[in-house]
């Protein structure tokens, strides 16, 4: 019978560890740790998404600085706001809502984020040290793949010599996620939108992860038998509904664990947004977690 991974439930464990291991810390500190989140514009997705992550601060007890600006700001504006947030001391994270308007250059904004508050482990500095597999224990790393790789290690355990397929080569998930498969002695295929028979390779797959953005891409017939399916795309059709990558009833009919969407991979993002905050915060003190 195919287990559905229930990422709220996972999230919400992760969340009571992250908010035990402040508690314990409470003789040693008299600071939260702060995560300031900084959204350019008004777009609805993106609104949602800052007021669940301000949400999730606020549960295990975490303090969060909300900066809203409107689209119109300027790239030097942009800059100066991320120098400031560096620059105090209070504040420990810092997470700028992707997408940024197009006259802003969203690669300079990341590479001035400081490395050591960068808990989107985006900045250069941490997706080397992800890559080059270099002091993985202090970096933050991308907490998309980070929870799917949690999730894929619960479910099968060690991904040693397992063939994995990460369907979507971007910065933000394919990438960083085929490291860290490469990391636990996996064998990787990383396919893009030009890859030729896609097919090939997600039907020899032992692990599936989709991230292409295209609802219903992976259907079931492209999946091996047993495989552990992983869809972190979130979609809306036009009736309104949030889907995923793959056609989730064929694809289920084929994989021993899949995680739904909703409810899968999306809590898990912003649960180990938490762990990345929480590990920035004690790097700063030099205290451990």
């Amino acid at each position: 019978m195919t287990h559905i991974i229930d990422g709220k439930a996972i999230s919400a464990s992760i969340k009571l560890e992250v908010k035990n291991k402040l508690l314990s810390m409470a003789g040693q500190v008299s600071l939260k740790p702060c995560l300031a989140v900084v959204l350019v514009g008004d777009d609805p997705a993106s609104s949602i998404y800052v007021s669940s992550k301000a949400k999730a601060c606020g549960e295990v007890g975490f303090a969060t600085l909300s900066l809203i600006k409107p689209s119109t700001i300027t790239q030097n504006e942009l800059e100066a706001l991320i120098a400031d947030l560096n620059n105090n001391k209070e504040v420990h994270g810092i997470l700028v809502q992707l997408p940024l308007p197009l006259h802003i250059n969203k690669d300079k904004i990341i590479s001035l984020i400081d490395p050591c508050k960068d808990v989107d482990g985006f900045h250069p500095l941490n997706a080397g040290k992800l890559f080059c597999g270099t002091d993985l224990q202090n970096a933050l790393l991308p907490c998309t793949p980070s929870g799917c790789l949690y999730v894929i290690k619960q479910s099968i355990g060690s991904l040693a010599g397992k063939n994995v397929c990460i369907v979507g080569a971007s910065n933000i998930v394919g990438k960083p996620m085929a490291a860290m498969c490469i990391s636990e002695a996996a064998t990787v295929s990383l396919c893009n939108k030009k890859t030729k028979d896609l097919a090939f390779f997600t039907k020899n797959a032992d692990v599936l992860i989709v991230a292409a953005g295209k609802p219903g891409l992976i259907t079931g017939d492209m999946v091996k038998q047993d495989a552990v399916v992983i869809d972190v795309g979130i979609n809306r059709t036009s009736e309104g509904k949030i889907v995923g990558d793959c056609d989730f009833e064929s694809v289920k009919s084929k994989a021993s664990h899949i995680t739904p969407v909703p409810g899968g991979v999306g809590p898990l993002t912003i649960a180990f947004l938490l762990q990345n905050t929480l590990k920035a915060f004690c790097n700063s003190l030099g205290i451990k977690e």
